[in-house]
Parts: C-alpha cells; sequence; structure tokens
C-alpha cells in the first residue's frame, strides 16, 4: 500500500464514529475501496432523483431500469457477469476455484418507496459490488462461485427474492405495483420473463450462504455509537385488507342510534389493534397504515370504509395469534356499531433467523477490524429473509444517522458504509474457508 492509499484509507477510517484517532494506525486488515464505494453510491442517487434530495426509484420504473444497467457495468469493472434473470433480478457471477461448491450470495436492492433516501437497499448492494471488485483487484478467486444480486422489488413485497426462494405465487403477477404496472409487466420490462419463473427457484442447499449489509433503519446503532449490528433474525411481516360495511345514509336526518357508521367502527378498530398488540410481552408491532372511507361526502354516514393491516415479529405464531385476537375483537366492533368485518391476507413474509455461524463471523469480523458490534434484530424486511429459506443468512447493519429511513433525509457516514463493506469482505473469505 502506498501512502496515497494509506491517507485515504485513514480518512474514511477517520469519518467512522467506532475508532478512535490513536487506533488509527494498529494496521488493520486490508479492505476495501472506500473512495470508489462512495462514489458509486452518489453516482447511483442519479437515478430518480427528486428535489428533495432523495430518490423516487419505484420498482420497474424508467428510472430503476436505467439504474440497473449502470449497475451491469459496475459489476463488469468488477470482473463479474451480469444477467437479468427470468423474474428481474440482476444477478453479477463469477466461478470458483472449485465447480462442486455452491455460490455465496451478497447483495441487496436498489428500488425505493416514493421520496426515499440514498442509502436504503444501496449501501448492500454497492457494497457486494465493491468487495467482488476488491477480490478482483487483488486476484483472489474463491473456491466458490460469487454471486453479487440486486433483488428486483424489494420495497414491494420481495418478490424478485421471494421467486428465488419459491415463496412468490402465480397469482401475484396481476397485483400492480407503485410504478403502474402489474408485477408480471414489471419483470418483463425489467428483461424478465414471467412465464419461466419455476427456473430461477433454488431448492434448500443450492446456496452455501447469503450475506447483506444494510442500513439500520432505526436508531440503536447511532445513538450507542456501535459500528456494526449483528442481525439475530428478521421479523416475518403479515398484511390484511380489512372492509368494513355499514349502511350510507343522510348525515342530518338519520338519528345517532340508527347509524351503521362504518367510520365509527374503523375507528374503534385501528384502536384495538393499538391496545391489543401492547397487551402482549415482546416487541411486536402492528399498524393500520391506510384508511379510506366510502362515498367519503361530509353529510353522508360513511356506508363503507377500507383500511390495512400490518403485523411483524420474528414468531409467526405470535403474528397469528394477534390477529385472531384482532378478528374476534372486529366481530365485537361490528355487533355493537351494526358493521361487519372482512380480512383478506395480501401479503406475507416468515420470520427468517439469521445463522448462528454468521453471527460469530460477523462478530469476529468486527473485533478484527477494531470496531464495536451488538447483536440485534431487524424489523424491517429484508431480501435476506427470502435467502434464509434456501441457505445460511446473515446480515450486517451499518448506522442511519438519527435512525432515519425512507425518506430524504436518510443518512450514513462514508466511513459507516465502509466499515460495513470491509466486514462483508472478511466475512466472505471466512465463508469460503468453510468445508465443503
Amino acid at each position: 500500500m502506498n501512502r496515497r492509499e494509506f491517507t485515504a484509507l485513514a480518512a474514511s477510517l477517520m469519518v467512522s464514529r467506532a475508532l478512535r484517532p490513536e487506533t488509527l494506525f494498529a494496521a488493520p486488515p486490508a479492505g476495501v475501496n472506500g473512495e470508489r464505494l462512495n462514489r458509486h453510491l452518489e453516482e447511483l442517487g442519479r437515478f430518480g432523483a427528486n428535489d428533495g434530495g432523495g430518490v423516487t426509484r419505484l420498482a420497474y420504473s424508467d428510472a430503476n431500469k436505467e439504474a440497473l444497467q449502470a449497475v451491469a457495468q459496475w459489476m463488469r469493472e468488477a470482473g463479474l457477469e451480469p444477467a437479468i434473470d427470468y423474474t428481474g433480478n440482476l444477478i453479477g457471477r463469477r466461478a470458483g476455484r472449485d465447480r462442486a461448491l455452491k455460490p455465496i450470495v451478497v447483495g441487496s436492492h436498489i428500488d425505493s418507496v416514493p421520496d426515499g433516501g440514498n442509502y436504503d437497499g444501496n449501501v448492500g448492494s454497492m457494497a457486494a459490488i465493491e468487495v467482488a471488485h476488491t477480490l478482483a483487484e487483488r486476484r483472489v478467486r474463491l473456491r466458490h462461485p460469487l454471486e453479487v444480486a440486486i433483488w428486483s422489488n424489494e420495497e414491494g413485497g420481495l418478490y424478485g427474492s421471494r421467486a428465488v426462494s419459491g415463496q412468490l405465487e402465480p397469482e401475484e403477477l396481476r397485483q400492480q405495483s407503485r410504478s403502474g404496472r402489474t408485477i408480471g409487466e414489471g419483470i418483463t420490462f425489467l428483461g424478465g420473463d414471467p412465464a419461466r419463473l419455476s427456473e430461477v427457484r433454488r431448492q434448500r442447499g443450492d446456496i452455501a450462504a447469503y450475506l447483506e449489509v444494510h442500513i439500520e433503519q432505526g436508531g440503536i446503532l447511532h445513538a450507542t455509537h456501535t459500528s456494526i449490528g449483528i442481525v439475530e433474525g428478521i421479523v416475518g411481516i403479515r398484511h390484511w385488507d380489512v372492509t368494513v360495511t355499514g349502511f350510507a345514509n343522510h348525515a342530518g336526518t338519520t338519528p345517532m342510534d340508527e347509524r351503521r357508521d362504518a367510520l365509527l367502527a374503523a375507528a374503534r378498530f385501528v384502536d384495538a389493534v393499538h391496545r391489543l398488540v401492547r397487551s402482549v410481552p415482546g416487541r411486536q408491532v402492528g399498524t393500520v397504515g391506510r384508511i379510506q372511507a366510502f362515498p367519503g361526502a361530509p353529510n353522508v354516514i360513511p356506508g363503507l370504509v377500507t383500511c390495512s393491516l400490518e403485523l411483524r415479529d420474528l414468531d409467526d405464531a405470535k403474528i397469528l395469534s394477534l390477529f385472531d385476537g384482532i378478528r374476534d375483537e372486529a366481530g365485537r366492533i361490528g355487533a355493537a356499531t351494526g358493521t361487519s368485518f372482512a380480512f383478506a391476507e395480501t401479503l406475507r413474509n416468515t420470520p427468517a433467523p439469521s445463522d448462528p455461524r454468521l453471527r460469530t463471523l460477523i462478530g469476529d469480523a468486527a473485533r478484527g477490524r477494531g470496531l464495536s458490534s451488538r447483536v440485534m434484530p431487524s424489523g424491517a424486511g429484508h431480501d435476506a429473509q427470502s435467502l434464509a429459506q434456501i441457505g445460511p443468512m446473515g446480515m450486517i447493519f451499518v448506522p442511519s444517522v438519527d435512525g432515519v429511513s425512507h425518506s430524504p433525509r436518510e443518512f450514513s457516514q462514508p466511513g459507516d458504509i465502509v466499515n460495513g463493506a470491509n466486514v462483508l469482505l472478511d466475512v466472505v473469505r471466512r465463508v469460503d474457508g468453510w468445508k465443503g
């Protein structure tokens, strides 16, 4: 390493809150090119950039497709062979020394929510490419094949990764994405083929491991000045569309005690969700995040309300138990208000514990670089939970300033991003040393 390279490495490490100045000269292991990694992040942010400083790069949008083309070129520069698979995922591959071994898969996603930020998904995607680039520059060919995956439509419901893990149902292809295209149309737009999704499905044991770097979508790491989060597991997520049916009638002529007000029933339902989810010990959460009343006129009693219900926890049995209690309470609310409730499940993401061996490796890699770490759950869903269905899964969190995510204000320090990529690099090398 020449003086210029060493100075650049020291500067990137100084940005991290985890390292004190006196630790900089403790000769940390050689790492990734932090300048290139953060430059790619900045360049990626131009696709779908909005006036607020963030991005609106919806899955299956023009901005999404243009960004994938740029990312594919960065993969080629990293010595990978990129291709869009039948479900719209961009996969960059490099052969290993032993063709009999299963691939090590690393990656994340680059699609965003509306008015999202520049780090959610992007950090893990660019870190994965940077790890591949670093290995190629050092002429290191792993024993295992290496695959860098940019999963499609993570924000809409993990569609690309769920297709690979065999969890995507054919009827989901008719659902409309935020881009305006259906899932099937969006897959075709990106270069996939909805008729051949079964060909991308992998079975348990088809991968050696899956690793993903991601910003922590919460404030724990930032508040505690911790460099690396070691994810113990990813919560399961279930969504339901809820329909409350009452009777629309004149607001001026219908006595209060004769009303079948669907919005009144829905309001009591929202409160019941909050109360019931909090009544059970644990870290589970429940949310009603969308609600609409019909016909929506000031002088008409609402006769119909539609709303959402979302439940999250690491234990799928607890999610179902909570739902049973909420549904029973909805029945009592309906009886008291002259209304009825109907529930239609629209999303089911399975809880996914991380692999204990990978948790240990992540912790060891963090310590080897002088970084603090802590084990923690992920309250957000990630593609890693899909890949956990087919092989060992590990996730590496890096801090997000003030815990902000899904916002143009989302920001992670460049040095923290480099830390996460370096830990990923070290863990990939150690996984490559596993037997078999």
